[in-house]
């Protein structure tokens, strides 16, 4: 079988060894996401990595619960299952029965509330919203708030050369009237709560503020109900929203989702079960649906 060659992802150096351990855990999923149908073995993952086969056992074990081996054979059974497969009543499914079906991962439960049209309209003027940048298993990640809850997380996509001024700059595009205050240390407690598996619960949910249109609200409020380790078509959404001819519209809904990984646009494929486009980057957009897809194998194990 043809072995694809990927390139080890290069960011700029974090500050901790915590850091660099996510960093090589994001590098590791991306690799395979990618290529989990050649069945690559611990040998080439530790090479891709440059670490010894023991020590990337060891770290791909404590950080996704279970090995490199097993999280191949997941993200196979998944494939072989097909991504897409009644998926539309998984999503009705998911509707009714909220955000704690009992075949699902134990999910990254949230509350949340919409800003009103006005306050869209005002493209963020009078707010203040904070930003700081964090380690995560998928890189880089620049979380935004207001008083009132996380509002954007956006990641530093790194396959396209991009800077964190770069990210920082994409997303304020999105408010640019708002005034942006650099405050690490108030956006911290999102970030551990999001990016720590063991901290999702019912009773400390990360409390969300949507600020869009009411049909960008509206879509995004739908793929908080998409399971995880599943994926659903933007014809399915369209259908659940009571509006089955605004497909189109509501890819553009998904793509200009601010809160990547929370609101999870990324469980979102194209009708023929491709991947389709993800702002943040494919790599990045395979490592999440695999890293879901591992997590998902292994609650059940």
């Amino acid at each position: 079988m043809l072995h694809t060659s990927i390139a080890p992802q290069t960011i700029a150096p974090l500050s901790t060894d915590r850091s660099h351990d996510y960093e090589l855990i994001r590098c590791a999923i991306a690799f395979l996401s990618e290529t989990w149908a050649e069945q690559p073995s611990l040998d080439r993952l530790a090479a891709h990595l440059r670490l010894s086969p023991a020590h990337c056992q060891k770290l791909f074990k404590r950080w996704c619960g279970l090995s490199p081996k097993e999280f191949v054979q997941a993200i196979t059974v998944d494939h072989a299952r097909g991504l897409l497969a009644g998926s539309a009543s998984v999503l009705d499914a998911a509707h009714e029965v909220g955000l704690s079906g009992g075949s699902r991962l134990h999910d990254l439960f949230v509350s949340h509330e919409a800003m009103t049209p006005g306050d869209y309209k005002r493209r963020g003027e009078g707010l203040e919203m904070t930003y700081g940048f964090h380690a995560s298993p998928f890189g880089q990640a620049l979380l935004i708030a207001t008083e009132r809850g996380l509002s954007g997380l956006a990641f530093v996509d790194e396959d396209k050369g991009q800077s964190r001024e770069d990210a920082l700059a994409d997303m304020m595009q999105r408010w640019p009237k708002a005034h942006y205050v650099e405050d690490t240390a108030r956006t911290a407690p999102h970030a551990r709560l999001i990016f720590s598996p063991l901290e999702w619960k019912k009773d400390r949910p990360v409390r969300l503020v949507m600020i869009g249109t009411d049909f960008d609200v509206r879509v995004w409020e739908s793929l908080l109900k998409i399971p995880v380790g599943r994926a659903v078509s933007y014809t399915d959404i369209a259908r659940h929203i009571g509006a089955p001819a605004a497909s189109r519209a509501v890819g553009s809904a998904v793509g200009r989702n601010p809160l990547s990984f929370v609101v999870p646009c990324h469980r979102v494929l194209r009708g023929d079960g491709s991947l389709g486009g993800y702002h943040w980057g494919l790599t990045r957009k395979r490592a999440l649906i695999g890293w879901e897809t591992g997590r998902l194998a292994a609650t059940r194990a």
